[in-house]
C-alpha cells in the first residue's frame, strides 16, 4: 500500500462543479475519451469547487509571468471505473509495446509489469478509505502552452511510464536543452504551489489539494502526521 493511503479522510462534501474551459487549453478529444474509456454520461473536466478557484489563481500568476500563456489541463475529475480501465489499458499496452505473450509470461513477470503501471497509476480502488485521487476532484493532470497556443515542452509527455516523467530528472543535466525542459517544470510547479497544491513526487504533470497525497507530502517531513485530507470520493 502507497503510504498516502493512511491518511484518514474527513469529507468536506464540497460540490463537483465544471471547469469554464473557455479559461483553459485543453485536448480534444480528451484523451481517455480517444483510449475507450467510458464515462457513463459524466464529463472529466469537473473539479471541487476549491480546487477549480485555485487553478482559475495559478492561471493568473502564470500569466503575470508570462503574458498570454495558459494551462492546459489534460485530465481531472476520474470516476474509479475509468481508472480501472486506464489501468488495465496501460498494462495491456505495455505487454503490446514490449512485444511479449502474455500467455507466456511467469507470475513473476506479470508482477514486474504491473509494478510499472502502478508507477503512474493509482491503485483503482472503491474502498472510502482510499480513493484512487483523481476519484476525489482534488487532482488534476496539467502541462503548459504558449501564447501561440503550442505546447510548452517538459521532455516528456504525460503518462510516459519511465524515469523522465520525475519531476527532477533534468535538474542536474547541462545540456541547455534539457535544462529548459527542467525550468518548464519548475515554472508549472511554482504557479500550483503558490496557490497551495503539492506536486506528485513522480509526476511532473499531477497536482493536488485536499486529498490524501497532498496531506500526507505535508506531513511527510514532519516528526508526525497532523493533516487530514478533507477531499474523498466523490
Amino acid at each position: 500500500m502507497k503510504p498516502y493511503r493512511q491518511v484518514p479522510i474527513q469529507e468536506c462534501h464540497e460540490p463537483l462543479v465544471a471547469i469554464p474551459l473557455e479559461l483553459f487549453a485543453i485536448e480534444t478529444p480528451h484523451p481517455y475519451l480517444k483510449c475507450g474509456a467510458d464515462y457513463q454520461g459524466r464529463s472529466p473536466y469537473y473539479l471541487r469547487q476549491g480546487v477549480l478557484d485555485r487553478v482559475i489563481q495559478a492561471q493568473i500568476g502564470l500569466q503575470q509571468i508570462h503574458p498570454g500563456w495558459q494551462i492546459q489541463i489534460f485530465d481531472a475529475y476520474r470516476p474509479v471505473e475509468v481508472q480501472q480501465y486506464m489501468v488495465d489499458y496501460t498494462f495491456n499496452q505495455t505487454v503490446a509495446q514490449r512485444k511479449l505473450d502474455l500467455a507466456e509470461l511467469s507470475n513473476v513477470q506479470i508482477d514486474r509489469i504491473w509494478q510499472d503501471v502502478y508507477t503512474i497509476w493509482a491503485i483503482p480502488s472503491f474502498d472510502l478509505k482510499t480513493p484512487p485521487p483523481h476519484s476525489t476532484g482534488a487532482a488534476i493532470d496539467i502541462t503548459l502552452v504558449d501564447e501561440r497556443g503550442n505546447l510548452v515542452d517538459m521532455g516528456s509527455p504525460i503518462d510516459e511510464m519511465s524515469d523522465r516523467s520525475r519531476p527532477e530528472y533534468f535538474a542536474n543535466c547541462q545540456d541547455p536543452v534539457d535544462r529548459q525542459y527542467h525550468h518548464h517544470r519548475q515554472l508549472l510547479c511554482q504557479i500550483m504551489t503558490d496557490v497551495g497544491f503539492a506536486r506528485h513526487p513522480d509526476e511532473w504533470w499531477h497536482f493536488s489539494i485536499g486529498d490524501q497525497l497532498w496531506a500526507w507530502l505535508r506531513d511527510r517531513d514532519r516528526s508526525e502526521s497532523k493533516t487530514l485530507a478533507y477531499y474523498g470520493r466523490a
